[in-house]
């Protein structure tokens, strides 16, 4: 059963009661790196294990997300900006306890070629499903660097063929 879970803005990010942020340095560049993230949402399930699947909505202005462990989500878009920015809040789930999420992925260039990406995942929920969420941590970070180390090596056969 999914449940509605309160509209954010972006500033969320910034000032969720939990976020958690991991980085990592690739060697493709932003504006691949963006288009993975942005624009190639089918691709998604190909280098983020957690994923099973995401489909645009609305024209883009959102998505349906299905991760491997059941959770779905649906989102709005906040941000897509070419290259460098792209963040989205939950609408609706059927993740138990949460009561608002916003993810953001920034893209800069790296200082010697590639890009740096950097993922806030930003939650609110009572105070079990906050320190259930740091609990995760661990988990996401792994989770993240697989994506990422994935992403990178697609990107590479991508520009090699």
């Amino acid at each position: 059963m999914t449940r509605q879970l309160r509209p954010v803005e972006l500033d969320f990010v910034e000032v969720a009661p939990v976020r958690l942020v991991f980085a990592a340095a690739l060697e493709a560049s932003p504006q691949a790196v963006y288009r993975a993230l942005a624009e190639d949402l089918a691709d998604w399930p190909r280098w983020f294990d957690a994923v099973s699947g995401v489909v645009p909505t609305r024209g883009g202005d959102s998505r349906d997300v299905a991760l491997r462990v059941g959770v779905t989500f649906e989102e709005t878009v906040l941000a897509s900006d070419p290259d460098s920015r792209y963040a989205y809040r939950v609408d609706r789930t059927n993740a138990p306890a949460v009561t608002a999420l916003a993810e953001e992925w920034r893209i800069l260039p790296g200082p010697t070629g590639g890009s740096r990406v950097r993922w806030t995942f930003a939650v609110d929920g009572p105070p079990a499903a906050r320190a259930f969420a740091r609990l995760t941590k661990p988990g996401l970070r792994h989770s993240f660097h697989g994506a990422m180390r994935a992403l990178d090596l697609r990107l590479a056969r991508a520009a090699t063929h």
